[in-house]
């Protein structure tokens, strides 16, 4: 295990290279976002004001880099790293029109199901029924205009289970009932669809289409999207049961679409990723991938990693769960021989499964303080400005973690 140190010194050279001063340590401060508090670069900067508030005598570099898996925050990150944020009109959860952001760098556009359609957007009661994804289709529609090479869906943080049909809706695509009625689907209208026709949606040729999440459920059954996902977006049992055969009938009403293959795409890992969404997508012939790594490949993240000494993630939780794949996992997998060491909000690993994920050091908000932080920005803001001291007096020296 890698322990973190002051930096690697100056090469030497000339007569007076014994008197070269040794250059400052470079800290990456790359930290997702704390879910339902603070934005990643809200905790990126709070931990660097930590660090640039105190002095000692080594010098410290601090660069930072918003990170994002593919969940809210991942337009922002794209917009930091240095794509153009452009303003769309979408419906959110509730049906009711807001605007919201994409990104776009001339190439990729990146657009997310949490800003426009998911639980963020929520404003009263969770309406696991009603809940649509026709927002997301709304933002995908608006960033195909732009005519990029390739459009990115981040899939965090939805609010419906409708499979994609309110995406797909939005797009031009048709859903009839058995009478041939014409239906604005949403979770609570899927087992009233018979026949789906993708031959009036819009045209994605020449357009790669990529969702991003770590969720590997199909999307039906036990394992698939209403029954892992729903009892967060305020489903109880019975609508659970409700939205699973309403994704079946879905897949079923899809058999009806020439050359698909429906419940082979319903079977493919990531199908039930944001409530179905990530079935809707393979219905319109993309691909899903793994949001951490996507997105630290977008954010250039393994530049920034080698050129720094010393390296700072974090999120609000690392569990056991942490190491499937999580942005804190993928993070440590690539950082090569530079330590990091985790801000988090909490952690419930101890210090020998901290250290076979790859982190050097663990700093929990809980420790720091008394105040629970997980639902006040200031307070964590507070706690994160304190966890940066102590990296600043980590950044100063070697330690034993």
């Amino acid at each position: 295990m890698s322990q973190l140190t002051a930096g690697r010194p100056r090469e030497e050279s000339g007569p007076h290279a014994r008197d070269a001063a040794p250059r400052a340590t470079r800290v990456l401060v790359a930290p997702d976002k704390f879910k339902g508090c603070l934005s990643a670069l809200g905790v990126a900067e709070a931990i660097r004001s930590g660090i640039d508030s105190l002095t000692t005598d080594a010098q410290v570099q601090v660069t930072v880099l918003p990170l994002a898996d593919g969940g809210d925050g991942s337009v922002e990150a794209a917009v930091f790293a240095g794509s153009r944020a452009q303003t769309v009109e979408v419906h959110n959860a509730d049906g009711e029109v807001q605007f919201t952001q994409i990104a776009f760098d001339g190439t990729t556009a990146v657009v997310e199901v949490a800003g426009t359609c998911g639980l963020a957007t929520v404003q009263g009661p969770l309406r696991p029924l009603a809940a649509s994804s026709r927002g997301l289709g709304e933002a995908i529609l608006a960033a195909a205009l732009l005519e990029p090479k390739t459009i990115v869906i981040a899939l965090g943080g939805s609010a419906s289970t409708d499979g994609g049909a309110g995406m797909l809706a939005a797009l031009g695509a048709e859903f009839r009932d058995e009478q041939g009625r014409l239906l604005e689907p949403d979770g609570g209208s899927l087992h009233r669809i018979a026949h789906v026709d993708l031959r009036t949606a819009f045209d994605f040729d020449g357009i790669e289409l990529i969702g991003a999440s770590d969720v590997t459920s199909p999307l039906c059954g036990v394992q698939g999207a209403a029954h892992v996902f729903g009892p967060q977006k305020g489903a109880d049992p019975e609508l659970v049961a409700v939205l699973d055969q309403g994704l079946r009938a879905l897949v079923q009403a899809c058999n009806t679409i020439p050359n698909i293959d429906a419940p082979a795409l319903a079977d493919i890992p990531g199908a039930g990723s944001a409530g179905g969404i990530g079935f809707g997508l393979l219905l319109l012939g993309g691909s899903l991938v793994s949001g951490a790594d996507y997105f630290l490949d977008l954010l250039r993240f393994d530049t920034h990693a080698q050129q720094c000494d010393m390296l700072v993630t974090g999120e609000g939780r690392l569990d056991d769960q942490t190491s499937g794949g999580k942005l804190i996992s993928a993070v440590c997998s690539r950082a090569g021989n530079t330590p990091v060491a985790a801000v988090v909000g909490a952690s419930t690993l101890d210090q020998q499964a901290a250290r076979q994920l790859g982190l050097s050091k663990v700093i929990a908000l809980r420790d720091l303080t008394a105040q629970d932080t997980s639902k006040d920005p200031a307070q964590a803001t507070n706690a994160l400005q304190n966890a940066g001291r102590i990296l600043r007096a980590l950044a100063s020296g070697p330690f034993a973690p």
